[in-house]
């Protein structure tokens, strides 16, 4: 099993990343976590470009990536009250083509750090309705992770409980994945 991780902070050493990083851990062992790492090359969206003579090929690999996934995990920093451009735009390519979409039906969950003490709240509750509106089968609980400039230590959450919340999501993601399989 495959779980895609979508990280919105463009920063390799981001909080967000390392986020993404410990809900990598937290997977059960059975569980890969394989980070997409070249949204920052991903053009913005053109129905000019979404067609086989024009697709840029990091389109398709993040389209095959998505359709190769057995779930997606979205990483959302927050920007101006928002989800950052990244991420979006990563959304919008794998939702296209309507009703075909590598998005569709996936099992999906969203978590998201910040350096303010809402968490990235406004990014998460978008993350989960672009998520859920491209087609996605998204979890509606998220983990959000305050003050993020203070909250790892060594690539971990220092707060267990937080840490514990985390891991909870990420294991109902691959259970989510589980029931979804079972029920093909």
């Amino acid at each position: 099993m495959n779980v895609l991780v979508l990280v919105g902070s463009l920063r390799a050493a981001s909080t967000n990343r390392q986020l993404a990083d410990a809900a990598v851990t937290h997977l059960p062992e059975t569980v890969e976590g394989t980070v997409f790492a070249r949204l920052a090359d991903l053009p913005h969206y053109s129905e000019e470009l979404d067609h086989d003579d024009a697709l840029p090929e990091v389109a398709r690999d993040l389209r095959e990536a998505v359709a190769d996934a057995d779930a997606l995990l979205l990483v959302t920093p927050e920007y101006n009250g928002s989800m950052p451009s990244a991420l979006k735009n990563a959304v919008d390519w794998v939702s296209r083509p309507r009703g075909a979409a590598a998005i569709a039906g996936k099992p999906a969950a969203v978590v998201g750090a910040s350096g303010s003490p809402r968490a990235a709240q406004w990014a998460r509750e978008e993350g989960v309705r672009v998520l859920t509106v491209a087609g996605a089968d998204v979890i509606d609980d998220t983990v959000g992770v305050g003050a993020s400039f203070q909250a790892f230590e060594d690539g971990r959450l220092t707060d267990t409980e937080l840490d514990a919340q985390l891991r909870d999501l990420v294991g109902r993601l691959a259970r989510e994945v589980e029931v979804a399989r079972a029920a093909a």
